[in-house]
């Protein structure tokens, strides 16, 4: 465990642990210079010394710390002290989807769609920055008390220098895209596959494929057609159900192209449920299951064990759960990724490497004529596709490099040729122009480093400036990003805004400035910190965000009286108010689960915005027993005297909104009696004596009309009373 007192106490203050993983720990903290809370993510001791696993901490953690968007937990700060490598995150309140759907077993269509589209905002956000998360599953989802739908755990994602990136890690075997799975390229497309299997459990309350090994649930997601949800929710809209099977297509082409238009299609499902608008492309022709070999079986177990040794940055193990404790970690066990039993030998019970070699099974003679007719076609294509590339660089012709198309009427005529223009230190609207005007198409090729031309201007293109090409030719152009050089973020701590422009303007770094932040401790004026932190490698081109103290806040409120109110309604009035909120949860035996039951400062106190309000909220009895309606129970009677006691709480009845009149009475021996009478909330604390040697009852709650009259009635069994 790190001790607070040797970390970062010029800046953070470690109250304690709220997570671990297997790389790092996380920690509550306190950041002394903005007054607010925090998470700190740390990298464990036994890693430091790695160098190619501190620079992929550096690296990925910087990428994450790009992203700024309500649906994603920001990265306040990346950076090093003293040898301790750590990420500054938002604290958020709440619990993840996966505990969220754990709890509730599935989520309605209407509140699956909402939590969706926020996902999808958050990594529309991502992809637009060239980040693609590569582990999107409910685990790493955080839905916070105002429920806000948040992306966290960008640990295994990277920076894409083009369409496509490398994939050399595994995310979670349960939610990831076939590609994934066998070692191919991933890019947006396996988010939205990801994103589409997260929906398919919100609303089943389980994923559609799983299996005793890892390898096994790689093998259907290759293999196997999943599931349509109407299998499991029969009355689930048509428009949602397309949408879910078309961001889970095997093949990416067939999946949704982008987030927007996964997007689009979530909004309309929500004022069109029904309608026929989601389009799901054709398959390949020749289309049948593949049948992957024994080589691309080793080949994903072999990337199943780089994933246990090499876990994602953000494992998962902060998920911004404030008030629930580290033993609620095993609610994740069920959809553990690397079971602990997972031995590598399973394989050979599905022809994988192993010991006993297992025997290739035979298919039918329809599937060998299916396999023969896929290998012919497929090679017929092949040549047709070398021959056209052929013929286009006149490999067949006299050779002078005249590109040509063939009419209708199989005529051969020479297309007409231009002069491909100098795009290099151009802008890329500058560069799109000259190339309309000779009548040229464009091409992105992504973004690199080059030291001789300056962020944003074309550093790269294909062909070369002054060469011929056909008319209508694409021609591609890959975007500067700076200088390969590393440079090192300053420490610009306390400098006056003007010298901390300066500073960062000379090493050919962009500036952003924020004038919204006030300090206690630094200067009006003064830098307070920097986006990336001090320490933080850069590179030319890239922005650095200043943080300017506009003093202290002289602003103050009075802080309202939280007593009685539901946790979540408390946490919405104080964060409106710009104050910090801390929970901590305390048993009752008068007050209802989930009700504030105190605070500090009390009601009334007079404070400055920014100032940390710590409220005490209700857990129940410690002993309450939940009763739901017309649950049955009978725990007979006892002989006996003394004070008999009850301490249970009543679930909402049916039908009940809040500030329905409701009558609420207790049966013990025939004999009814009123408890209450009015407006109550739910759960609703049940704690009154009863009837001397008995040692159960009834409940009843009737939901009353404006008059009085009863409109319907909830019975409530299994009611225990004990001697006190």
């Amino acid at each position: 465990m790190l001790n607070a007192g040797d970390f970062l106490q010029n800046r953070y203050e470690i109250i304690n642990c709220i997570g671990s993983g297997g790389m790092a720990d996380v920690f509550r903290a306190r950041d002394h210079k903005l007054n607010r809370f925090v998470a700190v993510k740390v990298l464990k001791a036994e890693l430091r010394t790695d160098k190619e696993f501190v620079s992929k901490f550096r690296v990925e953690a910087q990428a994450a710390a790009g992203l700024a968007h309500p649906n994603i937990v920001n990265v306040y700060d990346v950076g090093d002290e003293n040898g301790i490598y750590f990420i500054v995150m938002e604290l958020v309140e709440g619990i993840t989807l996966k505990t969220y759907i754990l709890s509730k077993g599935k989520l309605s269509v209407r509140e699956a769609a909402g939590i969706s589209l926020q996902v999808a905002s958050g990594l529309e956000a991502a992809h637009n920055n060239g980040i693609i998360h590569r582990d999107v599953k409910p685990q790493n989802i955080i839905i916070s008390t105002d429920g806000t739908a948040k992306v966290a755990d960008f640990g295994i994602a990277r920076a894409a220098s083009s369409d496509t990136i490398n994939s050399n890690v595994m995310g979670s075997v349960h939610y990831s895209a076939p590609e994934q799975s066998r070692g191919g390229f991933s890019d947006a497309k396996s988010d939205i596959y990801s994103l589409g299997i997260t929906m398919y459990e919100m609303l089943t309350g389980r994923v559609p494929f799983d299996g005793d090994s890892t390898v096994e649930v790689a093998l259907k997601h290759l293999q196997e057609e999943i599931i349509s949800p109407r299998e499991y929710i029969p009355d689930i809209p048509r428009a949602m159900e397309q949408i879910i099977l078309k961001c889970t297509q095997k093949s990416p082409d067939r999946r949704y192209q982008s987030m927007s238009l996964l997007i689009r299609d979530l909004k309309e499902s929500l004022v069109n449920p029904n309608g026929d608008f989601v389009r799901i492309a054709s398959d390949h022709p020749g289309g049948a299951t593949h049948r992957y070999s024994r080589e691309d079986l080793e080949e994903i177990n072999r990337r199943s064990q780089e994933a246990d040794a090499w876990p994602g940055l953000f494992d998962g193990s902060y998920e911004g759960r404030m008030n629930y404790p580290p033993e609620d970690e095993p609610l994740d066990d069920e959809y553990s990724d690397y079971p602990d039993d997972y031995d590598p030998d399973d394989l050979e019970e599905m022809g994988g490497r192993g010991r006993r070699k297992a025997k290739k099974p035979r298919g039918s003679a329809s599937e060998r004529i299916v396999t023969v007719i896929s290998i012919i076609v497929a090679a017929a294509i092949g040549l047709l596709i070398l021959y056209l590339v052929l013929h286009t660089f006149d490999v067949f012709g006299p050779g002078n490099g005249t590109r040509t198309t063939e009419t209708s009427a199989g005529a051969v005529a020479s297309a007409e040729q231009v002069t491909v223009p100098d795009l290099l230190g151009k802008t890329e609207e500058e560069a799109k122009a000259a190339l309309k005007e000779v009548g040229l198409g464009y091409n992105y090729l992504g973004e690199v480093r080059s030291s001789s031309y300056a962020s944003g201007q074309i550093a790269e293109q294909d062909p070369k400036p002054g060469s011929t090409a056909a008319k209508n030719t694409r021609v591609g152009y890959s975007i500067s990003i700076g200088s390969a050089q590393d440079l090192t973020v300053p420490d610009l701590t306390n400098r006056l805004q003007a010298d901390a422009e300066q500073a960062i303007t000379s090493m050919g770094l962009v500036v952003y400035v924020d004038n919204t932040r006030y300090s206690d401790t630094v200067e009006s004026g003064h830098v307070i910190t920097t986006n990336p932190g001090a320490g933080s490698t850069v590179h030319e081109g890239d922005t650095i965000s200043l943080f300017i103290s506009q003093g202290q806040d002289s602003q103050s409120v009075k802080v309202p009286d939280l007593r009685g109110k539901y946790k979540e309604d408390a946490v919405t009035m104080l964060t409106n108010s710009g104050l910090y909120v801390y929970v901590a949860n305390e048993p009752s035996e008068t007050v209802p689960a989930n009700l504030v039951i105190g605070q500090d400062p009390s009601p009334g106190t007079s404070v400055q915005t920014g100032s940390s309000i710590t409220i005490t909220v209700s857990t129940g009895p410690e002993n309450a027993i939940v009763i739901n309606p017309e649950q049955t129970y009978d725990a007979g009677s006892q002989n006996g005297g003394g004070t008999w006691m009850c301490y249970a709480q009543l679930q909402a009845p049916e039908g009940y909104t809040d500030g329905s009149n409701v009558r609420i009475t207790l049966s013990q021996n025939n004999n009814e009696t009123i408890l209450f009478e009015g407006t109550t909330s739910f759960p609703y604390l049940l704690n009154v004596e009863g009837a001397s040697g008995v040692s159960s009852g009834t409940a009843y709650v009737y939901l009353l009309d404006a008059y009085g009259n009863v409109q319907s009635t909830t019975r409530y069994d299994g009611i225990e009373f004990h001697e006190q």
